[in-house]
């Protein structure tokens, strides 16, 4: 029989919720299940409301699910805010003391098992301990990950865990959801991987040799994976003062023919938009990752949201060529991100990376490769690739509007750029025609630019009507297409991961088949809506969109839809 189990583990910051979510997903994985699981925690360092929520099956799953079969309070204040959450059927785990009557709880001694085992630091590995036996987990697969997972520590430590877990194994009696582990080999080619990481291993297959970063949620996670590499591979990661300064470490990276990276969210992008500019105008290929959060100002620290799409898109003043990218799921996410180093190279301009706090921190099994290639084509110039090195322009017309860049000290060709308008040689003009000529040949990039813009993905494309995303909702709304057809209704769905330059020509082919189309987005205005209607003339027939910080449940785009429908 197929199964879809959601098990939501919450306590106050500080109580070890993750260590529970990551040693479930990790025990699940192993065994050939499929896992989603979301982080939902406050920016408060200690008090505040905390919960991972794992979704397992043995189908892939790519969105969290609204209903709860298993709910682990750690905290009375947990049971409060989810009890309606958990279905008639499931099963809520509390301090077996917690003196609440409801016919859904078990109670489990959770401190007095964590102390049996050696200290009460280990109540959350109790915890685990008593969810994989109710999913009929075997103990001896447990105990590999356990070990795995704390073979950093000392022995002591570990044999601490272990014999925690083996209590919580032990308290429960029988497994309350049969079939989950049937068959598992504990062997599984599968990958568990949050969008941080991801990203991170896309800007490695790059050649990313060189990165800069001030700490900002969700983009601090990407720039920390990276920090993992510096001791394998030539790398350096430097935490800067500020972000203004990590993004002007990274063009001065570039400029000298480093591929370099910096990650933010968009409060730090608001700070690196002059350099932006600089980037533009200097024509340095640069690669930025903004993973979005609510704002304005510091706004939710540690949620979701799509509100910057307009915003990064025209971010600096005036005009200039840009690479946009939002990645729909892990494997994108790399891929989207080793892209973004070749064509931001290719077209020497900035390339920005819109991730989210979902993306980046919620954990997702893919089975797809994550491809290494053997070689990584550098777009710069020789001496031996100019015809008279000595008669270099740094910014000489062409008609792609790519000139040839070559990199300074690294030969007889005379590298010079400044950050004013500038004539061919990158001598300061303000000469209206030399001002012209620079504006056309930067904008000259755009014709070949949207060549390399890859079409929306599309499911079920022939539909009557069209649920129209990007990037990371991507599970959520296919999931909603999938819940909408199993009523009979005839929806398809479309997500964009390329987004600037605009795919007009391929966004219209697709959008104009379908009677009407709706815009699912975690913003208020429809961004996405309004790039489409400004760029093919199209107008959306309505919105679904999400904007409390909180990730898309399919169910919630399904029964938006079917009002939409009526």
């Amino acid at each position: 029989m197929p199964f879809d189990i959601t098990i939501k583990i919450g306590g106050e910051a500080g109580q070890g919720i993750q260590t529970v979510g990551s040693l479930l997903s990790w025990v699940c994985q192993r065994a050939g299940l499929y896992v989603m699981a979301i982080n939902d925690f406050e920016s408060r360092i200690r008090g505040g409301h905390s919960f991972i929520q794992i979704r397992i099956s043995d189908r892939p799953v790519h969105a969290p699910h609204h209903a709860i079969d298993i709910l682990v309070a750690m905290d009375q204040n947990t049971y409060r805010l989810h009890k309606n959450d958990v279905v008639s059927s499931g099963i809520i785990l509390i301090e077996e003391d917690a003196n609440i009557k409801d016919d859904k709880l078990k109670g489990v001694p959770f401190e007095k098992l964590a102390q049996d085992a050696g200290g009460k630091i280990t109540s959350n590995t109790v915890a685990a301990g008593v969810c994989l036996a109710l999913l009929g987990a075997p103990k001896q697969l447990i105990d590999e990950v356990l070990t795995q997972r704390f073979a950093a520590k000392s022995k002591k430590i570990l044999d601490m865990n272990l014999k925690a877990s083996g209590l919580g194994y032990q308290f429960v009696e029988a497994a309350a959801f049969e079939g989950v582990f049937t068959g598992g080999s504990g062997k599984s080619s599968r990958r568990l991987l949050e969008g941080s990481e991801a990203i991170a291993m896309g800007a490695l297959a790059a050649d990313c040799r060189f990165g800069a970063f001030y700490p900002m949620s969700p983009a601090t996670g990407i720039m920390g994976h990276l920090v993992e590499q510096m001791d394998h591979i030539p790398l350096v990661v430097e935490q800067a003062e500020d972000e203004i300064a990590a993004v002007n470490m990274v063009i001065g990276a570039a400029f000298a023919g480093v591929r370099a990276m910096t990650a933010t969210s968009g409060g730090g992008f608001c700070l690196m938009t002059e350099a932006v500019g600089l980037a533009a105008i200097t024509e340095t290929p640069v690669v930025i990752v903004n993973a979005q959060r609510p704002g304005p100002a510091t706004g939710l620290p540690t949620r979701t949201a799509q509100a910057d799409l307009l915003f990064v898109i025209h971010a600096s003043q005036d005009e200039f060529p840009r690479f946009v990218f939002a990645p729909r799921n892990v494997h994108d996410a790399y891929a989207a991100t080793a892209r973004a180093f070749h064509l931001a190279d290719k077209y020497q301009v900035p390339a920005i990376i819109m991730a989210d706090q979902y993306l980046c921190d919620s954990w997702f099994t893919t089975e797809q490769s994550f491809e290494i290639p053997s070689a990584v084509k550098l777009y710069y110039a020789t001496d031996e690739d100019l015809e008279n090195p000595s008669d270099y322009r740094r910014f000489k017309v062409t008609e792609s509007g790519v000139s040839p860049r070559a990199l300074p000290c690294r030969g007889k060709a005379l590298v010079v750029v400044c950050s004013d308008e500038h004539s061919e040689d990158g001598h300061i003009t303000e000469d209206s025609t030399e001002r012209i000529k620079m504006v056309d040949k930067r904008n000259a990039k755009l014709k070949d630019m949207r060549k390399e813009m890859q079409a929306p993905e599309v499911y079920f494309g022939d539909s009557d009507i069209l649920l129209v995303g990007w990037g990371s909702t991507q599970g959520a709304i296919q999931e909603a297409v999938d819940i909408l057809r199993a009523d009979g209704k005839n929806v398809g769905s479309v997500t964009f991961g390329d987004l600037w330059p605009f795919p007009i020509q391929l966004a219209t082919e697709v959008l104009q088949k379908a009677r009407a189309f709706f815009m699912v987005e975690q913003n208020s205005g429809a961004q996405l809506g309004q790039i489409i209607q400004m760029q093919t003339g199209l107008n959306a027939g309505g919105a679904i969109l999400k904007y409390d910080g909180r990730p898309f449940f399919p169910i919630e785009i399904a029964k938006d839809t079917q009002q939409h429908l009526r």
